[in-house]
């Protein structure tokens, strides 16, 4: 099953990071995968193009069909593989309902979070403001007090039930994102220890990003 699955992929992308927790969940190691390097532009290369004509990574085809949005990937390889490996989404309904609620919901964090990362990147510098940051700060501080509120709420170590899920699947990478990037573990503890609980689990430790081994974190989110 896993041989007729191919994904290409870069270090630190939480994107790329989701389908590897998945593939690891439901036992489906094996698959072909290469390393990229976005540095050296390797994304845009043809055999990226040849899957992902977005030229992004992931890149990801499973037999002959390429998912490369990382929760489309994610639900599918669920779906396919329902009674293999962890179970990522419950029959419970109501349960099942506050999992895609998590899911669609990250996309405010992660959307908040990159503009303030790459603010200096996405912005010509005639067109900065320091307003513009200083409001872009706020609201991706407002954006992680919710998150801080979900988890507080949740007090199980996951972002719903009691159970590890699709939700964890597709929002601890983005947590972890934040942390490596200097978020202060004393103004979310929350969040912070969400990321230490879960750090150690063997999908995600498994397919941690060996950029992030041994590196020294950033420091662009300390002040947030």
């Amino acid at each position: 099953m896993a041989k007729d699955m191919t994904l290409l992929w870069g270090s630190g992308s939480p994107p790329c990071w989701r389908i590897m927790i998945v593939l690891e969940e439901k036992n489906l190691q094996g698959y072909n995968q290469k390393l990229l390097s976005f540095e050296k532009g390797e994304h845009k290369s043809k055999e990226v193009m040849e899957i992902n004509p977005r030229g992004q990574l992931p890149a990801f085809k499973c037999g002959d069909v390429p998912l490369n949005e990382s929760c489309a990937a994610c639900f599918h390889l669920e779906c396919k593989y329902k009674s293999q490996g962890t179970k990522l989404i419950p029959d419970c309904e109501d349960e099942k309902a506050l999992i895609l609620q998590r899911v669609f919901e990250v996309n405010a964090l992660t959307e908040k979070s990159s503009i303030v990362l790459y603010y200096n990147w996405i912005v010509p510098e005639g067109e900065r403001h320091d307003s513009a940051v200083k409001r872009n700060k706020e609201a991706l501080t407002a954006e992680l007090k919710l998150w801080e509120g979900y988890l507080q709420k949740a007090s199980s170590g996951f972002i719903v039930g009691k159970n590890f899920s699709l939700a964890d699947v597709i929002v601890y990478p983005a947590v972890a994102y934040l942390f490596q990037n200097g978020l202060s573990e004393q103004r979310y503890p929350k969040l912070a220890e969400y990321y230490k609980g879960l750090m150690n689990r063997p999908s995600i430790k498994a397919s941690w990003p060996p950029t992030w081994k041994n590196a020294p974190k950033q420091e662009t989110l300390k002040d947030i």
